[in-house]
């Protein structure tokens, strides 16, 4: 090859590359003036969300089960220069999705994002979960988000545009043990946003599949523990605070809003997550037998009752109080109700 042709070969390289960045900066959503419907923006990641976008120049729509939640919420907001709306809303009921779609789009005119993030967590072994866990698990992460998605396709099928981003988890990846019923939801979830954007290809609307690694949001103040109570209101909240195993929120409300602009079809977060997710499709089974050997050391018992994390008094201890400070300055920071 001569060297004339060698030149030739990197120019035409060089531009191919230039114009595929390009053209995927051109396909970018410009979110200022945007209408984004955030379930579950009350707090925690939901208010990070809602922060983000809020910067971007989006108007707001945010529901929740809390009325008084989401006034201190709609509070945190003020002072930005968009519109924020809020109404109440259980993602579990069907009726009040659809009539939540209808009432954005009566009060904004449309829908270009929606954002499925509504979820809970519960922790514990699985001898201590019943029937009654999984069906909360599915009803709030899975028909959630299969809800309100149905509600708004149409509507942006109509406009030929539109994002619906679904935030799933690591644990949508890997089943990881104690978090049964929630990465069975999570799983489903995933599913159905895979579909989804498959089905949707063409439409002008593009479907998001967000996977989260642990997060400080302050969101195991809030989660539900069975079994050995304390012990795993200990293990999980450590995960969930410690920097270098979770991320901050408002890194992962960045990510997420990077993805929803760009329309990529996945975005898993943090290195932990990516690397689990990665190791666990190449070795399925090294995976599940290392996952059986954590479990072994994870705390066990069969209360079937459950606790909310601030209410144990693990997490009420000075010593796991001073271990997970930052965690607690994340609950304060988007608005965890209860922090101890």
């Amino acid at each position: 090859m001569t060297r004339q042709n060698v030149l030739l070969g990197s120019t035409l390289a060089a531009t191919a590359g230039i114009g595929m960045a390009l053209w995927r900066r051109a396909q970018k959503m410009n979110l200022s003036g945007k209408v984004v419907l955030i379930t579950g923006g009350s707090r925690g990641l939901g208010l990070a969300l809602a922060r983000g976008f809020a910067l971007q120049g989006a108007h707001l729509m945010l529901c929740a089960r809390s009325a008084d939640e989401l006034t201190a919420a709609k509070q945190v907001l003020d002072g930005m220069p968009v519109v924020v709306t809020t109404m109440v809303c259980d993602v579990t009921d069907q009726r009040q999705v659809d009539a939540l779609i209808d009432a954005t789009i009566e009060r904004h005119g449309h829908i270009d994002v929606l954002v499925n993030n509504a979820g809970m967590i519960q922790v514990g072994p699985i001898d201590s979960m019943t029937i009654e866990d999984f069906q909360n698990a599915m009803n709030v992460m899975f028909w959630g988000p299969v809800y309100s998605t149905l509600a708004a396709i149409p509507h942006m099928r109509q406009r030929r545009s539109g994002r619906i981003v679904n935030v799933t988890s690591v644990g949508a990846k890997v089943s990881v043990p104690h978090l049964v019923p929630y990465s069975c939801a999570k799983f489903a979830a995933a599913a159905f946003s895979e579909g989804m954007r498959s089905e949707l290809q063409g439409s002008g609307v593009k479907v998001v599949t967000i996977a989260p690694g642990l997060m400080r949001t302050g969101s195991h103040l809030n989660a539900h523990f069975k079994g050995s109570q304390n012990g795993e209101a200990t293990w999980f909240s450590l995960g969930a605070t410690l920097p270098g195993i979770s991320m901050s929120a408002e890194y992962a409300a960045n990510a997420i809003i990077e993805a929803t602009k760009t329309g990529k079809a996945e975005r898993i977060l943090s290195l932990p997550a990516n690397f689990i997710s990665h190791f666990h499709g190449l070795f399925p089974g090294a995976t599940a037998d290392l996952l059986g050997l954590i479990n072994r050391l994870l705390p066990h018992g069969k209360k079937q009752h459950s606790i909310r994390g601030g209410d144990t008094a693990a997490l009420q201890s000075p010593l796991l109080q001073a271990i997970t400070v930052l965690g607690r300055r994340a609950a304060e920071r988007y608005l965890q109700p209860g922090i101890v």
